[in-house]
């Protein structure tokens, strides 16, 4: 959810946003990337990763469900606030 609404995020932001270890994040984004749900972008140091655009209708009709559904959720709006808090927070180019 957080990928969608920002578009696109790396580990690091997610790690913070989350609360949760970096090893644990970054097996559950290759599981996605391998099953074709997110793709990654590579700048620089930085791994950046995005919803891919090869996704079917039915399934990104259903992500974007899934969040919009979700986006008042009081733990959902405090990962957003870590995000936003971050300090030298690194920025995609997508």
């Amino acid at each position: 959810m957080l990928i969608v609404r920002e578009q696109c995020l790396s580990v690091g932001e997610l790690t913070e946003a989350l609360q949760v270890s970096q090893p644990k994040i970054s097996r559950h984004l290759a599981q996605l990337r391998s099953s074709g749900v997110l793709v990654d972008l590579r700048q620089g140091q930085w791994v950046f990763y995005r919803i891919s655009t090869e996704l079917p209708g039915w399934m990104n009709k259903l992500i974007h469900q899934l969040v919009d559904s979700n986006c008042l959720s009081s733990e959902y709006q405090q990962d957003i606030e870590r995000i936003h808090a971050m300090k030298n927070r690194p920025v995609c180019c997508q």
